[in-house]
């Protein structure tokens, strides 16, 4: 992966390869910023480049790189270039058996060689997880260990991009910690986090810290326009609507997302709430009861946004909006049933619906109390 692969992050970028230039690269490094802000992207180029440079010889045209380590980091299975990230142990693993990142090389590989602005659901798929939590295991950082001991291919540095550390067992930390305090020889470790407070304190001090800003609306709607063709107008809708992430942008262009269907729930819950179809809600509750708990809490997020926007519709400001069209068309004629009467109330309801999910409450029950209080709620004027 290259530089040029990254969607913005140009200060980011410039500072990475001053370091190359001025020969100061640090031995751990620590990328932090919200998601979809492209830290694995930026880290995932920076190892290619460092690995890339190493190989670079004397030719008849120049300093040229090996095409050989160019096309293994094109694949990302350059002998030096390792990474580590949460995993799950499957039914098939023996029960004294730890999963590693090796585990699931194939899967990893193929879905960051598609795009490197993955998110944990994504990579939960890849894996065929279910209901597991994935972590970074202590037999991850021996294998780690074992790995970077060996002898660089090709004489320059080892690069091990860790993706979401915070996600290590107290047992791993440790061990990446003593790997920190005594890196071997020309390592270089690029860890790339979400919640950095979530680290142990003594391996955020051993590293040097690199933050990774969300994407401004601009440079989003530059990348929609000429990466994917979108004409202005949507590409710049869709840029504010993205918040500063890259995949939120390439998510609104999927008819098929999550998003697309968490607006048609939405849609639904409103419409039948308005009609008392408590047939059909009771139908609606089943479909949002089946659809898992991670997805029930994202499905609540996206309803209190929804709240938020037709709550600002009615102030008729386009720019104080954050909408697809699709989403604009139904706040025309629905916006006027979040008002100052009950916009704080279904906020609240919904934030509500939110907490007691988490707590691993009956999923049927509390959506259906939340329909029959909404059927309430949208009568307040």
């Amino acid at each position: 992966m290259k530089f040029e692969e990254v969607i913005g992050q140009s200060e980011v970028k410039e500072r990475m390869l001053q370091m190359v230039r001025e020969d100061r690269v640090p031995h751990a490094m620590l990328l932090c910023g919200p998601s979809g802000s492209g830290k694995l992207a930026l880290a995932t180029a920076f190892a290619c480049h460092l690995i890339a440079e190493s190989t670079r010889r004397p030719s008849l045209m120049g300093m040229e790189t090996d095409p050989q380590a160019e096309a293994m980091l094109a694949k990302l299975e350059h002998p030096d270039l390792h990474f580590s990230y949460p995993t799950i142990k499957t039914s098939s693993m023996g029960s004294e058996h730890q999963p590693v990142s090796d585990d699931f090389a194939r899967q990893w590989r193929e879905l960051l060689v598609q795009s490197a602005y993955i998110s944990m659901d994504q990579w939960m798929s890849a894996m065929d997880a279910t209901n597991q939590q994935a972590i970074i295991t202590a037999a991850e950082s021996d294998e780690l260990s074992r790995k970077l001991s060996l002898k660089s291919s090709q004489g320059g540095y080892k690069v091990s991009v860790i993706w979401l550390p915070e996600r290590m067992n107290q047992s791993s930390a440790n061990k990446l910690l003593k790997l920190l305090e005594e890196p071997p020889q020309q390592t270089v470790f690029i860890m790339v986090s979400e919640e950095p407070e979530r680290l142990l304190e003594t391996i955020r001090s051993r590293t040097q810290r690199i933050s990774v800003k969300r994407l401004p609306a601009e440079v989003i709607e530059e990348a929609l326009v000429q990466r994917r063709g979108i004409e202005q107008d949507d590409a710049h809708r869709i840029s504010r609507v993205a918040n500063g992430s890259w995949p939120s942008a390439l998510n609104a262009l999927d008819a098929d997302s999550e998003n697309a269907q968490f607006f048609e729930l939405f849609t639904t819950l409103m419409r039948l709430a308005y009609q008392q179809k408590l047939v059909e809600l009771k139908q609606w509750v089943d479909d949002v009861a089946a659809l898992g708990r991670e997805k029930q809490k994202r499905l609540q997020t996206y309803f209190l946004l929804q709240v938020r926007e037709n709550f600002m519709y009615n102030f008729h400001e386009p720019e104080l909006n954050y909408q697809t069209k699709e989403e604009e068309n139904f706040s025309r004629n629905f916006s006027r049933f979040v008002n100052e009467a009950n916009v704080m109330e279904i906020s609240e309801l919904f934030q509500r619906v939110m907490r007691d999910i988490g707590q691993n409450a009956n999923g049927k029950i509390a959506f259906f109390d939340m329909a029959l209080q909404i059927i309430i709620l949208l009568k307040k004027r």
